[in-house]
Formats: C-alpha cells, structure tokens, sequence
C-alpha cells in the first residue's frame, strides 16, 4: 500500500455495480464477514490523526486568541472582525476541496491510482491560479471590509486591516496547504497532514509568543504580530505538505516533471461537485458576516464574549469535523466501489461516536463555563456573557456534530447541492433573520443572537437526516460522471 495507508474492509469486499447505487433502501445489516469493529477500526484509522490535527489547531487558535485577548478587549475585536471576510475569501478554493476530496475517494475506491492522480493534478492548478486572484483581491479590498464589518474606533480599524492584509499575504500557501490535505484525506491518508500542521502549529505559537508582545529582542507587533506568526507557520506547513506529495510511496505522488497541463475532464468533473459546494460556502459566509454585523452592533464587549464563545465553540466543531472527515472519505471510496451498503454503514457508526463526544462536551461547558471563559479575557462583564452563551453552545453540541458528519457523508457522495440550497436557507436567511429580529425587534442582546444559531443547526441537522434517509445520495456518482 502507498504510504500513511493500511487496508479497509473496503479491500477485501467484491466490487458493486451501477445497480446497487439505484437500489432503494439499503439494509442496515454488515455484509458476512464484516464485523463492527472493523467498521470502527477503518474510522478510527483516518478520525485519529485527524483529530490530533484539528486538536492542535484549534488549541492553537485558541492561545492565539488568548494571547491577543491580552491586549484588550478591541484586540479580540480587531481579529474577529476579519474572520468573515477571510473566510469568504477562502469559499472557493475550500468548495473546490470538496470536489477533489469526493472524487479521489472514488478513484481510490475503484481501485485507479492514475485517476487520483490527474484529479490532484487538476486540483493543485485549479487551486493555485485561484489562491493567486483571491489573495490580490483581499489584500487591496481589507479596509474596507474591517470598515464594512463594523469597526467603528481608528485603532480597531487599522489593527484589523493590518492582520487581514498579511493573511492575504500568504494566501496561497494556505490555499495550496489546504488542497494537499484535502487530497491526502481522499484517499484515507490523514497522518501525513497531522504530522506537517503540527509543526506548523508549534512554529505559530512560537512566534506568537515573540512577536505579540515582543519578547527575546523581537519587536513587539501586537495584533499584526500574531497575524505574522500564522502566516509564517503556513508557509513551512506548505513547505512539508509539498516534500510529502513529492515521494514516489504517496499515492497521489507529483513532481514538477508532471503534466500540469488544464484537463476539460477533470476540471469539469471537480466543478460538478465543487460550484455547488462554493455557492454553500460562500452563502454561509455571507450569512455569517450578515449575522457578525449584526453582533458587532451591540459594542465592543458583547462582541468580544461572542469572539471567545465562537473561538470555544470551534474547539467543539472538530468532533464533528474528525469524523465528517472520515465519513466524507469512507463514502467516496464505497461508492468508487459501489457499495452503498458500506458507505451507510461507515456514516452511521461515525454518528455513534460523535454523538458520544458531543454529550460530553456539552456536559463540560455547562461545568467549566467560568474558568473556560476566564483564560480570555479578565472583563467581569464579558465573562459573564460567556457563561450565559456557553450554556447554549453546550446544547447545540448534539445537532451540530450530526449534520456535521452527514453532510460529510453527501459530500463524499458528491451530493452537493441539497447541502448548498439548505445552507442558503438556514445560514444565509434563517439564521441572520432570527438574530436582527432577535437582537433589533426583542431587545434578547447576545443570547437571543445565539439561540438563532442553536434554531439553525436543529433545523439543519434534521433536514440533512432527512435528505441522507431518502437515499438519494448514492445516484450522485452516475449523476456527476454524466454530468462531466
């Protein structure tokens, strides 16, 4: 086997056929031979590096905030307030990971090496020449988008230009990062990705304790300083990322001697999957920086406790990020095989065990809601918002790591469109609609914003059920191959 690769039950089953992905219901009983904790074995075979990868990156996200959030309350503003349109930026090369990532996991599935490889290949351009566009286009654009999010001091102004200008500086080395890892997951390979984010991520906290606050003769930068330190780390992440696609044992293996030349086939089969993804994306950003505003109107304390609660509540996203990533994978590598029975049976034992965490997660916030918010910030006020909001956060754990880990499911389906027309409704009108009524009309402040949120993934998470239930996910790899 190529290299951070082991066998799956997938392995050693017999191929399907274009007939068992049009069948209807789909027992719920493992083929003979397949037992449960094989099952469990392939999961957890991609969900724990992934979620050491994501631990540590969002631990380090995490000291990042603390670390800034000692400045003040307007520095935790100032990077809050470039989240959103950061993100928005990223919409399409993430979107165009979705594509890529199904369509990897398919060929691997079926068993085409030099399928995934082309895939990559066209994945990689297509990435680059995007990255290169969005990052011009957020670097000229960054005040007035800090100025549009709602940064009304000078001194808030011109941190959030400075620390969104030099992440738009290394835009294209993220970008080039993310479209490695997302390839590398494809295939069932997320050991390699957790060993270079690692280093990255300690190379970040390094220099953020350097160049925050200026310590050992380094300059003291502040909120620009921690803006450097991310986008240094995310150069030598780049760096690794590319030394581990380069050696033959990779099994989506590149080199510069390769043809990198546009493929119409592949890039059209990408898109298939990718432009759905990116109008989701992109919609949910809009819907979240509609939503931000609307927080950031009720002042600079009131934001920063929703900073600090939506820094913790992305900690809690990775339960349902580890095993999206493997239910994603897993998916796209059955149906490359159709085996739709086993694409069910790796997306419902994913839901068990991140059901389990959620829970107590949400049992910890509720306990450790005080200190949790204390290691951000030392405003009465603002810790007490915290506390309040983390209570909500904590019964919103549940929906969030189900719809987080079927979505998954569908998209390594390459089911994407349901996920985008049901992020338009929820993110883009519902959620937003619901915090400006709750916030402008009821006068409920920060928390009747959040309970917009916890109504979003509710109605999220069981339209996403409904939709995996119906069964029509398994027709989406006939649909895209015919679509390109």
């Amino acid at each position: 086997m190529a290299q951070g690769m082991k066998n799956t039950v997938l392995d050693h089953l017999p191929a399907g056929t274009d007939a068992d992905l049009a069948k209807g219901k789909i027992p719920h009983t493992l083929p003979d031979g397949v037992t449960n904790r094989a099952v469990y074995q392939d999961i957890l075979q991609i969900a724990l590096p992934a979620s050491v990868e994501l631990i540590l990156s969002s631990f380090t996200s995490m000291a990042d905030l603390i670390m800034v959030g000692n400045l003040g309350t307007w520095a935790i503003t100032a990077v809050g307030l470039t989240t959103q349109p950061k993100f928005i930026l990223m919409t399409m090369v993430m979107a165009m990971n979705v594509g890529s990532t199904a369509l990897v996991a398919q060929s691997r599935g079926s068993g085409n090496r030099e399928a995934a490889q082309k895939y990559a290949r066209q994945a990689m351009l297509l990435n680059l020449t995007l990255s290169i566009l969005l990052s011009v286009v957020g670097f000229v654009t960054a005040r007035p988008l800090v100025l549009f999010m709602g940064a009304k001091d000078g001194h808030i102004l011109s941190a959030g230009t400075a620390y969104l200008q030099i992440q738009m500086a290394g835009f294209v080395f993220f970008s080039l990062t993310s479209t490695i890892t997302a390839l590398l997951r494809g295939i069932g390979d997320s050991k390699t990705a957790m060993y270079y984010n690692t280093v990255a991520n300690l190379v970040n906290l390094i220099l953020n304790y350097l160049l925050i606050n200026g310590h050992l003769g380094f300059p003291r930068l502040e909120v620009a300083g921690a803006s450097l330190a991310t986008t240094i780390s995310q150069i030598v992440s780049c760096i690794l990322a590319v030394i581990a696609i380069s050696k033959k044992s990779c099994y989506i293996h590149m080199n510069l001697h390769d043809d990198f030349r546009p493929s119409r086939k592949e890039l059209a089969e990408i898109a298939a999957i990718g432009l759905p993804a990116a109008l989701e994306q992109f919609m949910m950003r809009i819907g979240s920086m509609i939503f931000s505003k609307a927080v950031a109107s009720l002042g600079t304390v009131e934001f920063a406790a929703h900073q600090v609660c939506m820094n913790i509540q992305s900690l809690t996203m990775m339960n349902g990020q580890v095993f999206s990533i493997s239910s994603t994978s897993l998916t796209g590598q059955s149906l490359g095989k159709k085996r739709p029975d086993m694409a069910q049976a790796y997306t419902t034992r994913c839901k068990r065990c991140g059901m389990a965490i959620a829970i107590t997660l949400g049992i910890l916030f509720v306990i450790f809601g005080r200190p949790l918010s204390g290691l951000y910030t030392n405003d009465a006020t603002c810790i007490t918002l915290c506390i309040q909001i983390l209570w909500i956060v904590a019964f919103i754990q549940p929906f969030q790591s189900s719809q987080f880990i079927v979505a998954g499911a569908l998209r390594g389906a390459g089911d994407t469109k349901f996920v985008a027309k049901l992020t338009f409704f929820t993110v883009m009108l519902l959620r937003p609609g619901l915090a400006l009524l709750a916030i402008n009309v009821f006068s409920l402040g920060l928390p009747g914003a959040w309970f917009a949120i916890l109504t979003d993934q509710i109605i999220r998470s069981a339209l996403i059920a409904w939709r995996y239930q119906s069964g029509r996910w398994k027709e989406s790899v006939l649909r895209t191959k015919a679509a390109a």
